[in-house]
C-alpha cells in the first residue's frame, strides 16, 4: 500500500466524525492526537509517553471508558508529557462525543499497512494527509500551506548548506524548514559525510520557527518530529516583541500570512522602522532585519502584489530592502496555486549586505503569471512549470537569457518608478486584439451592479447601527 493510499484511508475516516459536528481542521487535530501515539509505537520512542497513556493503553479500551480515558489522556499528557509531546498535547481537547466513532477511528488507523508507511517514511505519510487537509477549501487550512513544488524551487534556489541556520518565521506546518533539511540531507549523504559534531547541529539547532496558531504549531511539531528535526518552534508572534530575538539567521524561508492586522493596529514590536497595519510589510521588514550582515545571508519569501505597489509605508519599506539587501530576483507567481484563490503573489529573493546602503543594483522579474494555463486541483502546480526560471536565475550570464518572461530594471529606473516593483508582466495574450477586450458596456454595467450591492450593505448596516442606538435609549 502505497502513502498516497494509507493518506486516502485516513482521510476517509473524516466521514465518522461528521455526525459528530468535527471540521474538516478539527479533524487532522484529532487524528494527529491518535496518531501521534500510534507513530511512536512504530517508530519504537515510546518511552517519550508516560506508562498507561500509550498505544496498546488506547486500543485495548471501548465504549464509555475509551471515551473518559482518552479526554484524561489528552489533558494529562498536555500537562505532565516530557518535551515536545507536552507541546502537541498543550491545551488539547477533542470535540469527538461519540464513543462507537472514536473507537473506529482507532481500530481503523491500527489495521493500517503500518509496514509500507514506515517503508516509505512516516513523515512523508503525515505531509500527505496536511496537504490533503490543505486542498480541501471547506477546511480553511490552505492558510498554513505552501504547495510543495513551489517550496521546494524556493529552497533548491537558496541552496541551504551544513552548518548554517534557517528560520521560518511563520512556520505553519514548517514545510520549508522540512524541505530544508531534505535538501542538506541530499547532499550529504543523509548527514553521514558530516562529523557527528556537525550532523547534531543539523539535527538540533539547524532548523527552527515560530507560529501564532496553536493547532498549526501542534501540526507543525509532530511533521518536524516524524522527519527526526528537533529545532526549536516558537509558539508566538513573530511581530511581537518575541520576534526581537529571532535574528542571525544565514537563510529564511517562508510564507508570511496575508491580511492586515485585526482592528488595523500596528505590531506590538517597537524595532521597526516602518511599523504597518499592512502585516506582510511587517513581515518584510522581521526577514531581511533577522538575517545577519556578515556576508551570504538571503532569503526567499512569498508576497502578495500589494507590498510591490502599496504608497507611503509600503514605498518606504521597498526602499530600506533595497537599501539594506541585493533584491536582485522577483519572481510574478500563477494565479490559483494558493488555496486562497485569486490572491496574486510573487516570490521575492534577496541577499543582505554587509552594509546598510545602496545594495540593489538591479532586479530581475520573471513573469510565471501572464499566459499560463489555468491552475487548480484539476490542473496542478508542479516543478516542470518552474523550468524556465529555474534557468534563467540560474544562468552565468542572466542578460544572455533569451526568454520573453524574463526582464530586467535597473535601481535607478526603479527609483524612477516611486520604487514601485509591480513590474515585469509581458503583454497578455488575451487583450492583444481589439476583439478580445472586454465590452465596455457590459464593464460598466458590472461595476454598477457591484457598486449597487455594496451601498445596499452599507444601508443595512446603517439601518441596524440605528436600531441598537434606539434599543439602548
Amino acid at each position: 500500500m502505497t502513502t498516497q493510499e494509507i493518506v486516502q484511508k485516513l482521510w476517509n475516516l473524516c466521514n465518522v466524525l461528521r455526525d459528530d459536528g468535527i471540521t474538516f481542521h478539527q479533524y487532522v487535530t484529532e487524528l494527529t492526537y491518535i496518531l501521534f501515539l500510534k507513530m511512536m509505537k512504530e517508530t519504537e520512542q515510546e518511552s517519550q509517553i508516560p506508562e498507561g497513556y500509550r498505544w496498546d493503553d488506547l486500543v485495548e479500551k471501548k465504549g464509555t471508558e475509551l471515551k473518559n480515558f482518552y479526554r484524561k489522556l489528552l489533558v494529562d499528557l498536555g500537562q505532565e508529557g516530557r518535551g515536545s509531546v507536552k507541546l502537541i498535547y498543550a491545551n488539547a481537547y477533542t470535540n469527538i462525543e461519540e464513543p462507537k466513532n472514536l473507537e473506529k477511528i482507532i481500530r481503523s488507523i491500527d489495521g493500517l499497512d503500518w509496514y509500507s508507511a514506515r517503508e516509505e517514511g512516516l513523515g512523508a505519510l503525515y505531509e500527505g494527509l496536511l496537504e490533503k487537509n490543505a486542498s480541501e477549501k471547506k477546511s480553511g487550512a490552505g492558510q498554513y500551506f505552501t504547495p510543495r513544488p513551489l517550496i521546494n524551487v524556493m529552497v533548491r534556489l537558496i541552496d541551504p548548506k551544513p552548518g548554517e541556520k534557517c528560520n521560518d518565521p511563520a512556520a505553519g506546518t514548517f514545510g520549508f524548514m522540512i524541505a530544508a533539511d531534505r535538501h542538506v540531507r541530499k547532499k550529504t549523504d543523509d548527514y553521514f559525510d558530516l562529523k557527528p559534531v556537525e550532523a547534531e547541529f543539523q539535527r538540533k539547532q539547524a532548523f527552527t520557527g515560530c507560529e501564532l496558531v496553536q493547532d498549526a504549531h501542534r501540526l507543525a511539531l509532530m511533521n518536524a518530529m516524524l522527519h527526526g528535526i528537533e529545532g526549536e518552534i516558537i509558539l508566538g508572534d513573530t511581530l511581537s516583541t518575541k520576534g526581537k530575538e529571532l535574528r542571525d539567521y544565514d537563510v529564511v524561508l517562508t510564507n508570511p500570512p496575508f491580511g492586515t492586522k485585526k482592528g488595523g493596529e500596528r505590531p506590538t514590536r517597537d524595532d521597526l522602522t516602518f511599523p504597518s497595519s499592512n502585516k506582510q510589510l511587517n513581515f518584510l521588514q522581521h526577514i531581511y532585519r533577522s538575517l545577519h550582515n556578515k556576508g551570504g545571508a538571503r532569503a526567499a519569501v512569498v508576497l502578495p502584489d500589494n507590498v510591490l505597489f502599496q504608497d507611503g509605508d509600503g514605498q518606504k519599506v521597498r526602499a530600506d530592502l533595497m537599501d539594506k539587501c541585493g533584491l536582485h530576483t522577483i519572481l510574478r507567481l500563477p494565479t490559483g496555486i494558493f488555496y486562497a484563490q485569486g490572491v496574486k503573489t510573487n516570490v521575492l529573493f534577496f541577499i543582505r549586505g554587509t552594509t546598510d546602503r545602496g545594495n540593489t543594483k538591479e532586479v530581475w522579474f520573471y513573469d510565471l503569471r501572464t499566459n499560463m494555463p489555468s491552475l487548480g486541483k484539476r490542473n496542478p502546480l508542479t516543478e516542470e512549470h518552474f523550468a524556465g526560471f529555474e534557468k534563467a536565475y540560474l544562468a552565468e550570464d542572466r542578460s544572455k537569457v533569451e526568454d520573453e518572461r524574463w526582464s530586467c530594471l535597473t535601481r535607478e529606473q526603479i527609483r524612477a518608478k516611486g520604487d514601485n516593483l509591480d513590474q515585469g508582466l509581458i503583454a497578455d495574450e488575451k487583450y492583444s486584439s481589439y476583439d478580445n477586450l472586454p465590452d465596455p458596456i457590459e464593464s460598466a454595467e458590472e461595476a454598477i451592479a457591484k457598486l449597487e450591492q455594496a451601498t445596499a450593505l452599507l444601508y443595512e448596516v446603517v439601518k441596524e447601527l440605528k436600531e441598537a442606538e434606539e434599543g439602548q435609549a
